[in-house]
């Protein structure tokens, strides 16, 4: 019952990416009146569950590195806020940034737990917001001209005119909740993948794993926001920006799926890796701004005398207020929860270099004046190990200075292979990798580097390979499986 109730903020956050975020595959269908409500709402709650579930991971680990929650309380209240931020705008009628307001609440977490925001990802998830809309307008451009061309040059009789867009509507509009599925799922269960409170379960199609499960039930909740509170949104999005004929409807909504399907295909990065292309960043993009940056792009092909500036000045205010929003009531509600309810938020985690971590940082080529004076200290949390590092006037640039945080991180592990003896029964490790694992049972650890070096050193199962297509394949596959054994076998002090 407990799990349920924690889980509920990720189900309400689920049902607010249905309820807002369907008007910008939809909307523009139903905007035109060239798709009834009920017949988008039931190819798109199909098709969103199966883009959760096939195709969920990959945004997912960019959204983790971004701020690994590691207290379901956290997960609880970091997804409320989102949830609380995206119904508050949907309540005005603005299709916002499900993946803005997720991200200000996850740093909102960072701010309250003394947890490091990773700029790396943090940057690699704004930029697609920019990139995402103006990939989407040049893509509607290009699909509207090349429509066009083909209309004027094939005289199709009216009727079976409306009949190929009202099917092309549909067609496109399931390949659309797919995609919305598939890279949205992460902003829904993404903050609970690391505390993930379910157990691999075997089916006859194979191993539904725990995260896997948790993206099954977004998707519902997702499918249930469609039903329930979609249909003003698509018709916000639908007709308003400018006039939408049949035509360029099809069009918006093909390239606005387009957009979010490459942002979230797995299987598409390891094709163009595979091929010396250049791939495209895993991350969970606005689905808002993508159909909007079609809408504006073939506004602006048509002259940019139809368009509504003042609705697309409001709805770009949504898109700035939301994240900011999140942010703000994600901070306020960890403190409430924590001091007033006395519920854990967040696990406490500590930092000290030791003479493990010197020399393996020396070993990096990573070396600093006053290294020697930060052996033994400990520290409350990394922005104070961070501060303290930088006070110190070390010249380290940002990523060795990552680096000095990251391996001095205190995981006192013990591995007991008896709490994971159900993972290891439904084959999720390999026999090679159980082993290795049994072998070190009993052994403890004061970094989780230090476990997973062991690892590696006793099995070519546990190291990572090269950095291929298929290598990175199978790296995320050990990390996560990595992640899940450090969570298991924490022992907090």
């Amino acid at each position: 019952m407990s799990i349920l109730i924690f889980l509920s903020s990720g189900l309400f956050l689920g049902w607010s990416v249905g309820a807002n975020d369907m008007g910008n595959v939809f909307g523009t269908a139903v905007g035109s009146k060239m798709v009834r409500f009920k017949v988008a709402a039931v190819v798109a709650s199909i098709f969103i569950v199966l883009g959760c579930f096939t195709s969920g991971g990959g945004a997912t680990l960019t959204l983790g590195r971004l701020g690994s929650v590691n207290e379901i309380g956290g997960s609880f209240i970091v997804a409320l806020a989102a949830a609380i931020a995206v119904f508050w705008m949907s309540r005005l009628n603005l299709p916002v940034s499900t993946s803005q307001s997720i991200v200000g609440s996850l740093i909102g977490w960072n701010f309250f737990s003394g947890s490091i925001t990773d700029y790396d990802s943090l940057m690699k998830i704004v930029s697609s917001w920019m990139f995402a809309p103006v990939v989407s307008g040049v893509v509607a451009v290009f699909i509207y001209f090349l429509v066009k061309r083909l209309l004027n040059r094939i005289k199709i009789h009216i009727l079976y005119l409306d009949f190929y867009n009202r099917f092309g509507l549909i067609v496109i509009g399931a390949f659309g909740a797919y995609s919305l599925g598939a890279n949205n799922i992460a902003n829904v269960m993404g903050v609970f993948v690391p505390v993930a409170p379910f157990r691999p379960i075997n089916t006859y199609i194979g191993t539904i794993s725990g995260s896997e499960q948790l993206f099954i039930l977004g998707g519902i909740a997702m499918a249930v926001g469609v039903f329930t509170y979609s249909a003003r949104l698509m018709r916000t999005v639908g007709n308003n920006i400018i006039p939408l004929t049949p035509v360029t409807a099809l069009v918006v909504v093909f390239s606005s799926s387009t957009v979010l399907f490459l942002f979230s295909s797995q299987n598409l990065e390891r094709i163009l890796a595979t091929h010396g292309l250049p791939t495209i960043p895993l991350v969970p993009i606005s689905s808002a701004q993508a159909v909007v940056g079609a809408i504006i792009g073939i506004g602006l092909y048509q002259g940019g005398g139809s368009m509504n500036l003042k609705l697309l000045g409001k709805i770009a205010s949504g898109w700035v207020t939301a994240p900011v929003l999140a942010c703000v009531i994600s901070f306020v509600s960890l403190f409430i929860i924590q001091n007033v309810f006395n519920q854990a938020v967040y696990k406490p985690v500590r930092f000290s270099m030791s003479a493990a971590v010197e020399r393996r940082l020396v070993s990096e080529g990573i070396t600093f004046a006053a290294m020697e004076q930060f052996i033994g200290k400990e520290f409350r949390n990394a922005i104070e190990f961070k501060k303290a590092l930088i006070s110190s006037g070390t010249e380290l640039d940002e990523s060795d200075l990552s680096r000095v945080v990251e391996l001095s991180e205190l995981r006192y592990l013990i591995v007991n292979t008896d709490i994971i003896e159900f993972e290891i029964s439904q084959g999720w490790f390999t026999p090679e990798q159980t082993a290795t694992l049994k072998k070190l049972n009993g052994r403890n650890f004061k970094y989780s580097w230090e476990l997973r070096d062991e690892l590696e050193a006793m099995s070519p199962d546990w190291k990572l390979k090269k950095d291929t297509p298929e290598g990175r394949h199978i790296n995320r596959n050990i990390i996560s499986k990595l992640d899940y054994i450090y969570k298991k076998f924490w022992v907090i002090r």
